[in-house]
């Protein structure tokens, strides 16, 4: 069929045309056969529903965020301080405190009037043009801004951090069988993937280890400098653990914001109808946000390992096993989500995990949803008729890890006008 945005659509119907995964059957509007399933070809047990996600996000002592041990048990030594995705408790919960004191949400409330602007400006760049690109127009640079003018690093280097991410989450990559980049599922070398992964983390700690000496010598007003002051029990970031952690929030941070803005213009082009309940009530947008985040979550998995054998989801997993929890799947399952595939603004409740659960909670939540808020607002504002291009279709990530729009060429009608 031709891809019409003017009239609703189903997303299991756009998802094939958007080009994503094919892994992400659950995109396709399929329910997952059973909701924990090994999968021979990579080594991996796949969790899809929701409550034994839930149940390993909440059992850390079972099922440990340490999984380079079993996922490359050759792999050479490395600094770990400061990686809070791969702790467990206590040292996460100790590491977690003190980054707390830094990044608290004060400061990040404090982001609001800087986000406007840059919203605002970004989109007066790409007015006069009649389209507008939405990753590479704003969806990209407005949050990787945002950070990098948080953290005290410059702007300027925004081609720097966006080359990062790309080699973090290859765009162009897909591995067989839903594996992904470190997994070794069957699409190149797992050694090789693993060795480059080492390689460029050891380039960002190198980058902010620069930064960070300067702020021990000249503090600023900025995140960096807090980080580098911050203190738990008398205990003070290491350089390797202060490295780690900002490339975490440089990179994470920006990506699950771009995938989010674009998810969210998508489900609504593809619901005119929820686009016209938004335009008559703006304050809903919070929830259409929410319900983005549920449909088409950012980052679609989380990987753990078993301490010991385990019961999940009527099957027995024995101990160093991988589980790779997709979150997008569980996000559908209809045991919690009734209609799970049916894009609906203001369910409730909307229990979803898009930020994951538990003792790792996505840090920055709060600020990515401040972020598509106040980005969005404006961007709705500005151009009530905002649609996508029937002759330029958007194009989905292909890298199984995420799902977002790679492109998302928009159209605009009439002369944009300026919000206040």
């Amino acid at each position: 069929m031709t891809y019409q945005s003017l009239r609703p659509v189903p997303l299991s119907v756009l998802a094939d045309q958007w080009g994503a995964p094919e892994a992400h059957f659950w995109l396709r509007g399929i329910a997952p056969e059973r909701p924990v399933a090994f999968d021979e070809q990579t080594g991996i047990w796949n969790v899809y529903g929701y409550p034994e996600a839930v149940e390993v996000f909440s059992d850390p002592a079972a099922y440990t965020s340490d999984t380079v041990p079993c996922i490359a048990p050759d792999a050479p030594e490395y600094e770990k301080s400061g990686l809070l995705t791969q702790m467990d408790p206590p040292a996460h919960r100790q590491l977690r405190q003190l980054v707390g004191r830094a990044f608290t949400p004060r400061l990040v409330a404090g982001l609001a009037p800087r986000i406007s602007a840059l919203t605002h400006e970004l989109l007066d760049q790409a007015d006069g043009r009649g389209t507008l690109e939405l990753v590479d127009d704003l969806a990209h640079p407005l949050p990787v801004t945002v950070i990098a003018e948080l953290l005290g690093v410059p702007a300027s280097d925004r081609p720097l951090f966006r080359q990062w991410s790309e080699e973090i989450f290859p765009r162009e990559k897909v591995t067989a069988g839903g594996g992904s980049a470190g997994t070794d599922g069957g699409g190149g070398d797992g050694g090789d993937e693993i060795a480059a992964a080492f390689d460029l983390s050891r380039r960002m700690n190198e980058y902010f280890a620069v930064h960070a000496d300067d702020r021990r010598r000249h503090p600023r007003e900025d995140l960096l400098t807090r980080l580098v002051q911050a203190e738990v029990d008398g205990e003070r970031l290491s350089e390797a653990a202060l490295g780690n952690f900002a490339q975490l929030l440089l990179v994470a941070g920006h990506i699950t914001t771009t995938m989010l803005l674009g998810n969210t213009v998508l489900c609504l082009d593809a619901h005119p109808e929820r686009r016209a309940e938004l335009r008559r009530d703006p304050a809903a947008l919070p929830a259409v946000i929410e319900e983005s985040l549920r449909l088409l979550t950012p980052f679609e998995v989380f990987y753990r390992a078993t301490t010991r054998d385990m019961e999940l989801g009527g099957q027995r997993v024995p101990a160093g096993q991988v589980l790779a929890l997709w979150t997008g799947a569980a996000n559908r399952d209809e045991r919690v989500f009734a209609g799970p595939h049916d894009f609906v603004p203001g369910r409730d409740p909307n229990p979803h995990i898009a930020f994951g659960r538990g003792i790792h909670f996505c840090l920055g939540a709060p600020l990515a949803r401040l972020e598509g808020r106040i980005a969005l607002g404006i961007l709705l504002e500005r151009h009530p008729e905002l649609r996508t291009d029937p002759d330029n279709p958007p194009v989905l990530m292909v890298n199984p890890e995420l799902t977002g729009p790679r492109t998302l060429p928009l159209l605009t009608t009439g002369r944009p006008g300026r919000a206040a």
